[in-house]
């Protein structure tokens, strides 16, 4: 199979047979091997509804259904775990990702060998200051952060290896750091594309101002996991050791001020420097205990899956 198509959604049972019918017919016209993954994410609407009734109708339509609405980032999660296809490719489901863009797509990744390539809203038809500002900002901090030079992490439409979708996983809210994931996991051939952005046609963004704040601070957790992720003793027993030598130097100096050179002055307890050395050294016993936790945890996780899928179709068991 050449491509998996794997489409998250929520509420959006306008946009569906309309963006099957335009699919199919870029996958028809080169040619390809294919399979659609429709993710229903908890819908309330009729998508379900929908889905089945392309299944019914193409034997290319694949469909899981979440009992509620669990994120974008486990409905992805769900999809890259039953694709079969050699190019993993992703998009949204509002009409506003191009099916156009597949082939060139399929194309870097199988001709030019990258392992990941991001499109690039360069144009957008979104409001200026509800997504485009932030949305740069954003994009802005993401990539000096990750060190990793891509314009728009959050574009849905996205082509991957499958041994990239394989071998990452994809959890909270961590949808918008999957190039990321992937560079951390070794996959170091990321490429960008400029791909063509449209209008949202039916509905509207399922998306509020609150995802920018979220965003913000999973990009602090997506770069510490980056760096700890695999050694947290590194990075607390460091601070851990930082704050015990502060404390050990204000006990040093209260011992020797009070012993040999004002053995009359006040009592330690009434020094404001005793607190500090207390305080310094508590922190950094707390640093050292979340470090070893932290070792411990990591040697004894157990992967495992926090969404319930309700129905899949024409998908093997």
């Amino acid at each position: 199979m050449n491509l998996s198509i794997v489409i998250p959604l929520l509420n959006e049972e306008e946009s569906l047979k309309e963006l099957h019918h335009w699919i199919a017919q870029v996958m028809q016209s080169n040619g390809f091997l294919y399979e659609i993954l429709f993710i229903d994410d908890g819908s309330t609407d009729q998508s379900w509804d929908v889905i089945q009734q392309l299944s019914q109708e193409d034997a290319n339509v694949k469909g899981i259904r979440f009992l509620k609405n669990f994120g974008k980032s486990q409905a992805l999660h769900a999809g890259f775990a039953r694709a079969k296809g050699e190019v993993v490719i992703t998009m949204d489901a509002d009409l506003q990702d191009n099916p156009e863009e597949i082939p060139e797509l399929y194309r870097m990744v199988t001709e030019e060998g990258y392992e990941l390539v991001s499109g690039w809203k360069k144009k957008r038809y979104d409001p200026v200051l509800g997504k485009n500002l932030p949305s740069k900002l954003f994009n802005f901090a993401a990539r000096k952060t990750s060190k990793v030079k891509l314009h728009d992490f959050n574009c849905g439409l996205k082509a991957y290896k499958n041994e990239v979708i394989k071998t990452i996983e994809v959890t909270g809210e961590m949808h918008r750091y999957i190039p990321v994931l992937a560079k951390s996991a070794g996959f170091d051939k990321i490429g960008e594309k400029v791909v063509q952005h449209q209008a949202r046609k039916y509905g509207k963004t399922k998306f509020g101002m609150e995802r920018f704040v979220r965003g913000f601070l999973d990009l602090i957790t997506i770069s510490f996991l980056s760096r700890f992720g695999k050694r947290p003793m590194h990075f607390f027993g460091a601070w851990g050791a930082i704050m015990l030598f502060v404390g050990f130097c204000f006990a040093l100096y209260l011992g020797i001020d009070k012993l040999f050179i004002n053995p009359g002055g006040r009592l330690i307890t009434d020094r404001p420097q005793f607190y500090i050395a207390l305080t310094a050294m508590i922190i950094g016993s707390q640093f050292f205990v979340a470090g070893f936790l932290g070792e411990l945890i990591l040697r004894t996780k157990k992967s495992g899956s926090n969404y319930i899928i309700k129905e899949v179709l024409n998908a093997e068991e």
